[in-house]
């Protein structure tokens, strides 16, 4: 039944046209491509869970439970005799992953601080504890918020410490300190990294930092295997660093431990910029060395015992046990999704092991995501899933295109040490450069920052990785219940400095990398069809997914950056300039959220406003009580003081005000003001090539989703009667713009 049947059929005559030809063509192809089916199963998985995430309301949750129904009716009607049978495994593989997203989404629901809180007492449990540069950062549980009922209170909150008192604190342990708390922030811009999306599904509902310093109301044990294992890290991040001060035993923490929050600043931007930063997650080299330690310990081991060897299976204990220490090494990096992905690969290889079955590569990678997805359905959003996942697939498809050419090349050779060298180099060499093309689209698309140099740094710096580096942390961790770790860290240390070396060399080189501005979202779903079209078949119709691929980096340029933008606090604004680049109305207010939009524009840096006078540009001028921008005749007010408004109501064409408007203006186009961007978040204006004005909110972009809080329901002013127009006595005395600006 099926596709075969399909194809089976009398041939469409010269009447059916083009369509029924290229359908022919395409049923041709699915047939020869038949073993491969398969691997499509966790893309449609994804796709249902990406449809979820991007719908703008939340669907009820029988919606996914229907069309797994459809499907089931459908896979019976292809029992009756319908060739219909793989459209209802995929409408079946798209339901269930629809349903498990929407199921995951309801399970995680915990309530969210309503509205920012204190300096005042907070009191809770410490489950996780994370070392930072300047500090530390505490999750805590069981929480209380003195004035909050229970219902209201959030079942985790996030806490950084800015005054230290977190050296003592362990995991289990009950504190109370006076923090400042608010909401989990939403974007910086439409389109942006959604922290509150992340924040509900790690079930935080409140963020802040410490005003003081903690104290210890009772001293607590770690409960359960997941706080105990991540009180594991946090004391092996701190004698990691103990014997290897500074950045070398931040990344020595990083590569043993996958705690990466104690790297500075400076160091994490070189390894990002020679296209080393992958060095740090916890993924297949980390997780294979580990495996293949404790496999050769155990193997070798037995072996020297002639009658285990002898009478057992030692090859496959071995192979179980490599499994255990690959499952204890991937829970004490924190599982991140590299590492359950590398970690499920590896299981289902030591399983072929055990069972005398020779395992598939692209499959490995098939039943991995398939696992992942429905268990953690919401990281297919993340950055972490698509880059990990793009990386080992191009790798497998590359590996499989190119093992029948090796294989030919290699008959009848006897290998030499030189042809070994050779062939090592040759390898890393080209790996490097595969996972660097499969992943560059998806670095452009999440971190806005392309590099240009990550072929040669990783042709040295990997090697030194998986010969050096890692070996010797491993016998760290042997060493480390006996107090001998630092026997192991010191050359440990050794080869970090190299690596770090290698990495601010690389980065110090001209354009070592290259800032990309935003890119639409049409292009990650090209991106990804393009890639996997490539990817997971095999005949030559394969080529057809450069064509989406090709279209994703197009419209990168085409997608232009907004004009204007403010935040969600309203406290900061920035516009854009002629030449692409940005202004910012501060550079010490919203940190975070400049960089965001700074990264987001493609550019390296953002200049600070004019003040008293205009722009290099011209576009934008400014006094004490505001600003106006101008880009081809339309003028937009950004009103930082009521008083403005006196002269802005008759002269532009839209006012962004960072104060209430208490006034109507008929004459102006749009009017946002602060209560607009109180309800709904960040906004971006842009001034569009027909003289019409585009204004999008990142609730907006959003939709009303359980993870965008609901702004409490405040009316405006004007909407209660209060018009304030101002009477011509009053103003005269008001403070007037200054002339330069209309």
């Amino acid at each position: 039944m099926g596709i075969v049947d399909i194809a089976a059929s009398p041939s469409p005559g010269p009447v059916a046209g083009l369509p029924a030809r290229a359908l022919a063509v395409m049923r041709r192809r699915l047939e020869a491509e038949r073993e491969r089916w398969v691997l499509w199963l966790p893309v449609l998985l994804g796709s249902g869970i990406a449809l979820y995430f991007e719908l703008p309301v939340e669907p009820p949750q029988w919606v996914g439970v229907a069309i797994v129904g459809l499907g089931v009716l459908l896979a019976w009607s292809a029992m009756a005799g319908m060739p219909v049978r793989p459209l209802a495994l995929a409408v079946i593989a798209f339901g269930a992953g629809f349903g498990v997203a929407t199921w995951r989404t309801a399970q995680m629901a915990a309530p969210v601080l309503a509205r920012a809180y204190g300096p005042a007492a907070v009191e809770g449990r410490v489950v996780e504890v994370t070392l930072l540069p300047g500090g530390r950062r505490l999750v805590l549980d069981d929480v209380v918020l003195r004035g909050l009922r229970r219902e209201e209170t959030p079942a985790r909150v996030r806490v950084s410490l800015t005054r230290g008192g977190g050296e003592r604190l362990a995991t289990g342990d009950r504190i109370t300190l006076v923090a400042a708390l608010s909401p989990p922030p939403g974007p910086a811009a439409p389109g942006a990294f959604d922290f509150q999306r992340f924040a509900w599904f790690a079930r935080i509902g409140a963020v802040g930092y410490a005003v003081g310093r903690p104290t210890i109301i009772q001293a607590g044990q770690p409960s359960g295997i997941i706080m105990w294992i991540d009180e594991l890290r946090r004391r092996l991040s701190a004698r990691l660093v103990a014997v290897l001060p500074g950045d070398a035993g931040a990344l020595a923490a990083a590569l043993v431990a996958g705690d990466q929050s104690g790297i500075s600043k400076d160091t994490m931007q070189a390894m990002r910029d020679s296209g080393l930063a992958h060095l740090l997650s916890i993924s297949g080299l980390h997780i294979s060395f580990a495996a293949l330690l404790v496999m050769g310990l155990v193997r070798y081991g037995l072996a020297a015992v002639p009658r285990l060897a002898l009478r057992y299976p030692i090859k496959k204990w071995a192979a179980l046990a490599g499994v255990l220490g690959a499952l204890f090494y991937t829970m004490l990096a924190g599982a991140p999704v590299p590492a359950q992905r590398s970690f499920l690969m590896l299981a289902i290889v030591l399983l072929a092991v055990l069972t005398d079955r020779t395992a598939l590569t692209m499959r490995l990678v098939c039943w991995a995501a398939v696992v992942i997805l429905l268990l953690l359905p919401e990281s297919l959003v993340g950055a972490s899933f698509q880059l990990s996942f793009a990386a080992v697939v191009g790798l497998v498809a590359a590996w499989e295109a190119w093992r029948p050419w090796q294989v030919r090349r290699e008959a009848g050779q006897a290998p030499t040490f030189p042809g070994r060298v050779g062939g090592y180099v040759a390898a890393s060499l080209f790996t490097t450069l595969v996972a660097s093309i499969a992943t560059a689209g998806f670095s452009a698309y999440h971190f806005n920052r392309l590099s240009l140099v990550g072929i040669l740094a990783n042709l040295l710096a990997v090697p030194l990785t998986g010969i050096w580096v890692m070996p010797w942390g491993l016998a760290a961790l042997l060493l480390l219940p006996f107090g001998g770790e630092a026997l192991a860290l010191v050359p440990m240390g050794w080869g970090i400095d190299a690596i770090m070396w290698v990495a601010r060399e690389a980065a110090s080189w001209p354009a070592a990398a290259t800032m990309t501005p935003a890119m639409p979202g049409a292009s990650l779903w090209l991106l990804t069809l393009g890639g996997l079209w490539l990817c997971l078949w095999r005949t030559s119709w394969r080529w057809w997914g450069l064509a989406p691929v090709a279209l994703a980096m197009a419209l990168g340029p085409l997608h232009r950056p907004p004009d204007i933008l403010v935040s969600g606090d309203a406290r900061l604004v920035g516009v854009r300039t002629a030449d692409g680049g940005m202004l910012l109305s501060s550079g010490r207010i919203e940190r975070f959220t400049g960089e965001s939009w700074v990264r987001r524009a493609g550019v390296e840096q953002a200049g600070l406003w004019p003040v008293g006078t205009e722009s290099a540009d011209g576009r934008l001028r400014c006094d004490a009580l505001g600003c106006i921008y101008r880009r081809d005749g339309r003028r937009i007010a950004i009103v930082s003081k009521v008083d403005a408004l006196v002269d802005d109501c008759d002269a532009v064409d839209m006012i962004l005000s960072l104060v209430p408007v208490r006034r109507r203006c008929p004459a102006v186009r749009q009017v946002v003001d602060r209560f607009d961007i109180w309800r709904n978040g960040a906004h971006a204006v842009w001034l569009q090539d027909d003289g019409d004005l585009r204004i999008e909110s990142t609730r907006q972009a959003r939709g009303e989703r359980p993870w965008v809080p609901k702004p409490e329901t405040r009316p405006r002013p004007a909407e209660t009667g209060n018009d304030r127009r101002g009477s011509p006595g009053r103003r005269e005395e008001r403070p007037r713009r200054n002339q330069n600006l209309r």
